[in-house]
């Protein structure tokens, strides 16, 4: 179990393959087990790097406002002592925040984004945006960890037949230590690049599913805002597609990366 000593706390990580590094981090409340679907897809040509961002899974919970510059800096210094450079980063919602402001905050760091149902702000600009998150806030804070997971699960995986996934959501989340997550959903509210999206020249890929809880639109719009970016569409998904379709995450990223880098051999088949 990798732990490096970062800033006062132990930041966890998993390691797999050989390649061009990978970053990949994970969402709000959860862990790098967002991954462990698809990071085996991508290891035969990749180093991939899957943390655990401070206050979530087995990372370090150190007291203290969380948000989403601070996690940036650790990812950050993660990629410095690992002495890696020109990383392929991928985000899933929280996961993909970070990856936005590591690209602004530290461009030399990161060779391409994949954006995975985020963006890069959650300022609520409408009432509605408004109502949402503060009913969040407000529905962690008094039912807990435990009971909010029970109540997510059904909305991240609504079908029948996912009912294991809607489990290991349910254990997930509510494995979360109360009050770090609590700093953690407060310190995404109000952060923004936005305004910084001229400053990306590395190439965008951004996966939308067709059921995520933002609509399609609203990821088009940043999309023509950045140089170098396009949209493609995870179909029969939602906000956690790495978990319910797994198989189409893999086949986009090896499809980008394989644009970006050109063909690889498999160095795990030669005798």
């Amino acid at each position: 179990m990798p732990l490096l000593q970062l800033n006062g706390f132990s930041l966890h990580y998993e390691e797999s393959g050989t390649g061009t590094p990978v970053l990949m981090l994970h969402g709000l409340g959860s862990s790098g087990r967002d991954w462990e679907l698809v990071a085996p897809g991508l290891e035969a040509h990749h180093r991939v790097i899957v943390p655990d961002v401070r206050g979530h899974g087995r990372s370090g919970k150190p007291a203290g406002a969380y948000g989403v510059p601070l996690f940036a800096r650790d990812i950050a210094a993660l990629c410095d002592r690992l002495g890696l450079a020109n990383v392929h980063v991928v985000g899933l919602s929280m996961g993909g925040m970070i990856a936005f402001q590591l690209a602004v905050d530290r461009p030399e760091l990161v060779r391409s984004l994949t954006i995975v149902n985020s963006g890069p702000d959650m300022v609520p600009r409408t009432m509605r945006m408004r109502l949402a998150l503060a009913a969040r806030v407000l529905l962690l804070k008094s039912l807990g960890p435990k009971r909010f997971a029970r109540m997510l699960a059904p909305k991240l995986f609504p079908k029948p037949e996912q009912a294991e996934l809607r489990q290991r959501v349910e254990e997930a989340i509510g494995a979360n230590e109360p009050d770090a997550y609590m700093r953690a959903t407060r310190g995404l509210v109000g952060w923004s690049v936005l305004a910084r999206l001229k400053e990306i020249s590395c190439p965008v890929l951004v996966l939308a599913s067709d059921r995520d809880y933002t609509p399609l639109s609203a990821k088009k719009a940043y999309v023509d805002l950045l140089a170098n970016a396009r949209l493609q569409v995870v179909t029969d998904s939602g906000h956690a597609s790495p978990m319910d379709q797994p198989g189409q995450l893999i086949d986009a990223v090896k499809a980008f990366l394989l644009e970006l880098e050109g063909p690889a051999r498999d160095t795990r088949s030669l005798g």
